[in-house]
C-alpha cells in the first residue's frame, strides 16, 4: 500500500509541476510518467485519463491555497488589512516561483481556465466551483468592511468577484511579463473597485 500510494503521489506531483510550467495540452501521459519515475501502466492504475489526473491535480492544489486564503481572510486582523494580506500574499508566492524556477509561473487554476475552458466540461466545472469559493472568501470579508462603515459597496458579490478577477488579471501579466512587481498595483486598484482611497486604510503597525 505505501508504494501505491508513493507511486501516485510521484505522478500527482511531477504533473502538478508540468501543468503549472507547460500547460496541459502539450503534455502526455508518457511524459508525466518520465517525469515522475514510474512505469505508464502505474498511470492508468490510479487515472482513467490525463484529464482525471487533471482534475486531481487541480483538486489537490486548491486544497493547499484554500488552506492559505483561509488562514488569512478568517484571521482577526481588520477587513481590509486581510485582503491587502491576500494580495501580498499572492505577490510573495510569484516571487517565490520566479526564484526557483526562473520565470513567474502565474496562477495555475487561471491558466488552466484559459487553456480548457472549451476542451473539457467536467475541469471547466471544477474551475467555476473553485472560483465561485474564492469569491465567496472575500465577499465575507468585504462584507465585514461594509458593517464597519470602510465601504459602500451595494453588491458585495459582485465586488468580490471583480477583485478575484482583479487578482487573476493581474497574476496573468505578471506571467505574460515575468514581472512579479506587476502585482503592486493589486492593493490600489482594489481599493478602488471597493470606492476607499488609500489615505483611508489604517496603516499597518
Amino acid at each position: 500500500m505505501g508504494r501505491t500510494s508513493d507511486a501516485k503521489n510521484k505522478i500527482l506531483s511531477a504533473a502538478h509541476t508540468l501543468f503549472e510550467q507547460r500547460g496541459y495540452s502539450a503534455l502526455g501521459v508518457a511524459e508525466i510518467c518520465k517525469a515522475a519515475g514510474v512505469p505508464k501502466g502505474s498511470f492508468y492504475y490510479f487515472f482513467d485519463s490525463k484529464e482525471t489526473l487533471a482534475l486531481a491535480v487541480i483538486d489537490e492544489h486548491w486544497a493547499t491555497e484554500q488552506r492559505g486564503w483561509e488562514r488569512i481572510l478568517r484571521s482577526d486582523a481588520d477587513p481590509l488589512e486581510r485582503l491587502r494580506q491576500l494580495f501580498e500574499a499572492t505577490e510573495a508566492t510569484q516571487r517565490a516561483a520566479q526564484d526557483n524556477c526562473g520565470t513567474v509561473v502565474g496562477c495555475m487554476l487561471g491558466n488552466l481556465s484559459l487553456e480548457m475552458s472549451n476542451q473539457a466540461d467536467a475541469v471547466r466545472g471544477r474551475l467555476q466551483e473553485i472560483f465561485e469559493a474564492q469569491v465567496e472568501l472575500v465577499e465575507v470579508v468585504i462584507i465585514a468592511a461594509r458593517e464597519r462603515g470602510e465601504v459602500t459597496v451595494a453588491d458585495t458579490h459582485d465586488a468580490a468577484q471583480s477583485m478575484v478577477a482583479q487578482l487573476e488579471g493581474q497574476v496573468l501579466f505578471a506571467k505574460l511579463y515575468n514581472n512579479p512587481s506587476r502585482l503592486n498595483r493589486l492593493w490600489p486598484s482594489c481599493l478602488a473597485l471597493l470606492g476607499v482611497s488609500e489615505s483611508q486604510v489604517p496603516v499597518k503597525t
